[in-house]
């Protein structure tokens, strides 16, 4: 840790996904330039399937910048959006799955502790097929990248079209079910456990909420929160982020998460809508400093 990185560790863990445009290591300067104590990336384009390897100047480039960042918490990469590690076709399952494992590769290169990753879509299997196929998918990644320090994290979802994981039940069975559990971290997502019927929005529901993911998965399994406000109302299983304090969830779900001493050590990354200028991140931060201070 740095001197700046030093002094900032009185801030709270608060960020947002950055491009990584002209090199992944330009996310470390797109996120000090929002003033972010967190931060999310993709290690390569999110809508292809290939990329080229990473390059050993890459490697040092990254690691480098984030050296000299603002960057306080661990951070947090995100799969390709095209992996799906429970696709019916055969095809795609085996695509996903060697695509899984070459994002894990790519973390563990960078020195990237987390790949988030979203559970996936049975497509028509049902449920409990689709969480088989998960766990033999994970367990498959495992062993392709034995004594790999990078976790994998399942995110929360809406439950939009066959999607798997808009139950903390989902997240657990997955977890119970693979051969390396240690390996295994949860990132919870706002908006989607609001869409798929969390009620985070009311200070019973937001208790609630978080006692029942403790039973379930437990506080010490969570690894980040992605800090996004719906669009869609509560349970309508749609998955649509909006800006802090001004979707379906509201301030105080969030003044609540800001201010929850439990979460205090979690990264809070925020997926909402902006454009190349970033004010909309400097925006929602802003706001979430303010709910954090109890304004």
């Amino acid at each position: 840790m740095n001197e700046s990185q030093m002094a900032d560790s009185t801030k709270p863990l608060i960020g947002a996904h950055q491009s990584i445009a002209g090199g992944i290591h330009k996310a470390f300067e797109r996120a000090k330039q929002v003033g972010c104590t967190a931060l999310q990336v993709f290690t390569k384009n999110s809508n292809q399937w290939n990329a080229k390897p990473l390059t050993d100047e890459d490697i040092a480039s990254y690691k480098m910048a984030a050296s000299k960042s603002t960057i306080i918490a661990p951070v947090v990469a995100h799969d390709s959006y095209l992996i799906n590690l429970c696709a019916k076709d055969t095809a795609l399952l085996q695509r996903s799955r060697r695509a899984f494992v070459d994002e894990l590769k790519r973390c563990e290169a960078l020195g990237i502790p987390y790949l988030n990753f979203h559970p996936g879509a049975h497509t028509g299997q049902g449920e409990e097929e689709g969480i088989t196929r998960i766990i033999e998918s994970l367990n498959w990644a495992h062993e392709e990248t034995k004594g790999f320090k990078v976790k994998s994290v399942l995110e929360t979802t809406a439950g939009q079209g066959s999607a798997i994981g808009y139950r903390f039940e989902h997240l657990q069975q997955i977890i119970d079910g693979v051969d390396e559990p240690e390996r295994m971290a949860v990132c919870i997502d706002t908006c989607h456990i609001f869409a798929a019927g969390y009620d985070i929005s009311t200070e019973k529901g937001y208790d609630e909420t978080m006692k029942e993911f403790d039973a379930i998965i437990g506080l010490e399994r969570l690894a980040a929160i992605h800090t996004n406000d719906s669009k869609k109302p509560l349970g309508s299983r749609v998955d649509r982020h909006e800006h802090i304090g001004k979707g379906a969830i509201g301030e105080l779900g969030f003044r609540m998460l800001m201010q929850d001493e439990r979460l205090a050590n979690i990264p809070k990354i925020l997926e909402t809508p902006k454009g190349e200028d970033l004010k909309e991140d400097k925006m929602n931060l802003s706001v979430l400093r303010k709910l954090a201070e109890g304004e």
